[in-house]
């Protein structure tokens, strides 16, 4: 287990005592064997085709066996398809335990939920939508167990705070776990009607489908997501003196908007603003973006005109919501005088604001062939100085607690000079009071 950090293994082994003791009245107590075992066939069946085929989970079975078995059984049911399902990454046996004990906890509770409501004898007698009140109790506290135990193990595996490891997991699960409640709500009625088990099973086709079509949207997702990392690496080439400056634009973005507190939709969105900010640099002339010396006139005007390149070039990825705007005016300033448009305060869209602080900070940071890098409190102490003018002082305070939160290493962008030998002049390159 030396993969495991020791706080993530107290986690499973936290995780795996509490779904034994939930467990043990069921080896004691009368136990339904056989629909406990076909139930336990069926969610190992099921989790291993989702998992193959489409990469998810699949939960209407194992909320079924919480509508029609006590909880002690319910919390058996997961574990054939933890024992079965093949561990990607070592350490494999904490894994399993992990993948055994984290959905035993969350069918034990919401099988004790339903339970405590009466849900079975709505369940046995079709009594709708009465029945609706229990399962969907059961359903929540599946949710708040399954966003307790992953909340748990990302601040035990990678040392976040609890409150920022919790945030979001239980809004973003509740409405597709919510579906599969619906179907295993279904599939235990009709489990208990005159046509038996058999029936039941024709629940789970149209959920099939729909998990086919969630990984659909998934796959078009990543798709995506390769198009703008080949964007990225396509501005990286152009422009070699910013290379790699738009994923730590992306890295500085995510720490500004985790400190502001926006939720795990703004922050992914922001994430892409920061990367394919200056994506827009593809409709630039490539002898202008590497020009030693002063620009003149019109040189400037024709590099101004990337943030407008950039917004049409995303025109057609519809995920990326408020990015484009950050791509579009991520270099207004709060007195009116940036450009494209020449917006002025709130005229400036939020993410845009966020995106210019993480663009001028990353700039001031990063050593390249024509200027080297200011140590990040010089970095800081420049944007405080300009903020109220240039940058939203709210997002330089953001940032400033971030980096005394989590740091921050400068990276080389570019080769350094010789020593002994005065970086090149570049005065179109990036400061904090005129960055490109």
């Amino acid at each position: 287990m030396e993969a495991v950090p020791a706080r993530a293994r107290f986690c499973v082994a936290g995780a795996a005592l509490l779904a034994a003791l939930c467990a043990l009245p069921a080896l004691s107590g009368p136990t339904p064997w056989g629909a406990l075992g076909l139930l336990a066939a069926l969610y190992a069946l099921c989790d291993q085709v989702v998992r193959r085929r489409f990469g998810g989970t699949f939960y209407p079975v194992l909320l079924a066996a919480a509508f029609l078995l006590t909880p002690a059984a319910a919390a058996l049911v997961p574990l054939p398809a933890a024992l079965l399902s093949p561990v990607e990454h070592a350490p494999a046996l904490p894994r399993r335990v992990w993948r055994a004990a984290r959905p035993a906890l969350a069918v034990w509770a919401a099988a004790r939920t339903h339970h405590a409501l009466d849900g079975g004898a709505a369940v046995d007698d079709s009594v709708f939508p009465y029945a609706l009140l229990p399962a969907g109790a059961a359903v929540v506290a599946f949710c708040l167990v399954l966003t307790l135990l992953d909340g748990a193990m990302h601040a035990a595996a990678d040392r976040v705070p609890l409150r920022r490891a919790w945030r979001g997991l239980f809004t973003r699960s509740l409405a597709p776990v919510g579906v599969h409640g619906l179907a295993g709500l279904m599939t235990a009625v009709l489990w208990r009607s005159p046509y038996g088990p058999v029936s039941a099973l024709l629940v789970l086709l149209p959920m099939g489908v729909s998990c086919w079509v969630f990984a659909q949207y998934h796959r078009e997702r990543a798709a995506h997501q390769a198009t703008i990392r080949a964007l990225v690496q396509a501005v990286d080439i152009k422009d070699g003196y910013t290379r790699g400056h738009s994923e730590r634009v992306g890295r500085a973005s995510v720490m500004i908007a985790r400190q502001l507190g926006l939720d795990d939709e703004r922050v992914e969105v922001l994430r892409f603003a920061g990367i394919l900010h200056d994506v827009g640099k593809l409709g630039v002339p490539t002898r202008l973006l590497r020009k030693d010396g002063p620009l003149t006139p019109e040189e400037r005007r024709i590099i101004e005109l990337h943030p407008e390149y950039g917004h049409e070039m995303t025109r057609g990825i519809s995920f990326l919501g408020e990015a484009r705007a950050a791509i579009l005016h991520h270099h207004e300033r709060l007195d009116g005088s940036g450009y494209p448009y020449g917006l002025a305060g709130t005229q400036i869209p939020e993410c845009a604001r966020v995106v210019a602080v993480a663009d001028a900070f990353d700039a001031m940071t990063s050593t390249r062939s024509y200027s080297r890098a200011r140590p990040v409190e010089v970095a800081v102490a420049e944007l405080e100085r300009c903020a109220g003018a240039q940058f939203d002082p709210r997002m330089v305070g953001a940032l400033a607690a971030a980096l005394r939160r989590h740091g921050w290493r400068p990276e080389v962008t570019a080769d350094e000079p010789a020593p002994g030998v005065p970086p090149r002049q570049r005065t179109h390159g990036r400061t904090t009071g005129a960055h490109r």
